[in-house]
């Protein structure tokens, strides 16, 4: 085909919509449907991704302005020397804004004496929780969970429009094979 030039650039991604006598009915609707599909794809993707990460935004910042730190007594000797450079685990107790005693387990350093003080972090109830976080650590977590349900999310109609198009070519082959049987004995001689 010497005198076909070759398309190239934008133009080759619009091919589907290029007048062509020998375009059929199901490639218009292919067309369609794959445009239909990723515009589908992107806007699910972006908006649970974005709906995801505000939601785990406010949920963070919520837990900062809420939680706080209360100081606490170890109740008994800290496992491990003082020698120790890893944290370990203690039985600690703190006394909660209205004035109900609780207990809980934190980490400390190696060795601490029994009434040590220690900070733990309470919610409004007074239950030990963990440290909120902080604002760059918020925006990092919602930023990672906003992605990993905007990929999820976009999954869905991705899956759904490559489901269709198969069912599409299926479609197109059966037409094919039926046209196939209406035309070959015409030519008077098998090809197959």
């Amino acid at each position: 085909m010497a005198g076909v030039p070759a398309v190239r650039g934008p133009r080759a991604l619009l091919w589907r919509w290029w007048p062509n006598p020998l375009r059929r009915r199901s490639d218009k609707v292919e067309a369609w449907t794959l445009l239909a599909t990723w515009a589908v794809t992107l806007l699910a993707g972006v908006l649970a991704g974005a709906a995801t990460a505000q939601s785990v935004e406010r949920s963070l910042a919520r837990e900062r302005a809420e939680w706080r730190a209360v100081p606490a007594r170890l109740i008994e000797r800290a496992p491990g020397s003082a020698a120790g450079s890893e944290r370990v685990w203690a039985k600690v107790r703190w006394t909660a804004a209205d004035g109900v005693a609780h207990e809980g387990q934190t980490r400390v350093e190696p060795g601490s004496a029994a009434g040590t003080p220690v900070t733990v972090w309470t919610d409004l109830e007074g239950l030990q929780v963990t440290r909120p976080a902080t604002k760059a650590q918020a925006s990092l977590r919602a930023s990672l969970v906003g992605m990993l349900i905007g990929v999820s999310a976009a999954a869905v109609p991705l899956a759904g429009g490559r489901l269709l198009r198969g069912r599409l070519e299926q479609l197109r082959l059966d037409a094919w094979d039926a046209e196939w049987e209406r035309v070959d004995p015409q030519w008077g001689w098998k090809t197959g």
